[in-house]
């Protein structure tokens, strides 16, 4: 078993929203990695960063990546710091993978610096979000065998773009 396609991105990509709307038209499940991790830690992900730390939380992710590429033949989403795990990166070489890109202001604009967003809470968060994306581009594009700029399209015309680009 193996998912018809992976979907990474950073924050604000629109991950979640496209993988489901992408799983609906090809007509196979949607499975979220983060919500699989909320349910194993039985608390919400900022909780495992405060009580955890970022260590914990990105072993515990690494391995239900690890469980959802072997369980899940529908359509995946990983958190978008998933890439960080040189580990992940290499299981993703086997499957296909969408890389939902977004530029910083877009990014900024459609995350409103959240507060649910661990990584993007702290004195300067467009400055975090500018590190994030600046450390993450390369590793996005390392494992993507197609990449969509969502910036300027609607969650339709990214799950068309995307469906035109894995071919199906």
């Amino acid at each position: 078993m193996s998912p018809r396609c992976v979907v990474v991105g950073p924050p604000g990509a629109g991950k979640t929203t496209v993988s489901e709307l992408l799983a609906a038209r090809l007509g196979v499940p949607f499975r979220d990695v983060d919500a699989d991790i909320v349910a194993l830690a039985g608390k919400p992900i900022s909780d495992i960063f405060t009580d955890d730390g970022e260590p914990a939380f990105r072993a515990l992710e690494e391995d239900a990546v690890a469980k959802a590429l072997v369980e899940h033949e529908g359509v995946l989403a990983l958190g978008g710091g998933a890439v960080l795990s040189a580990t992940t990166r290499e299981r993703l070489r086997e499957h296909t993978v969408v890389f939902l890109n977004v530029g910083m202001a877009e990014g900024v604009r459609r995350t409103g610096l959240s507060s649910a967003r661990p990584l993007l809470s702290g004195v300067n968060p467009r400055s975090t979000f500018k590190a994030l994306l600046d450390a993450r581009l390369p590793l996005y594009r390392e494992v993507a065998t197609v990449e969509v700029l969502t910036d300027a399209l609607d969650p339709q015309q990214v799950t068309d773009a995307v469906i035109e680009g894995v071919g199906e």
